[in-house]
């Protein structure tokens, strides 16, 4: 069995309305050091695989399929071997 941890964040070139939202909140708080701020997801998700080849492939697939917007979205992923 695997675990996959993914990471979907959005591309560079998109804006971040809650990134934005949370940069100025942290300014308001003081922390005037804070440049950028970007929001995104971990997922987290159980696969029973016969090889980590097979698992990268499916999680590359769900990725793409369901977890992210490829237009608007990036995402990578570690992955485990567990008990």
């Amino acid at each position: 069995m695997f675990k996959a941890t993914i990471y979907v964040t959005l591309k560079d070139s998109v804006l971040d309305p809650q990134g934005v939202a949370v940069k100025g909140s942290l300014h308001t708080l003081g922390f005037e050091g804070v440049r950028d701020v970007r929001i995104g997801k971990r997922v987290e998700v159980l696969l029973e695989c016969e090889s980590r080849a097979e698992a990268e492939k499916q999680i590359k697939e769900l990725s793409e399929k369901v977890l992210s917007n490829p237009v608007i979205e990036n995402f990578t992923f570690e992955l485990e071997e567990v008990a």
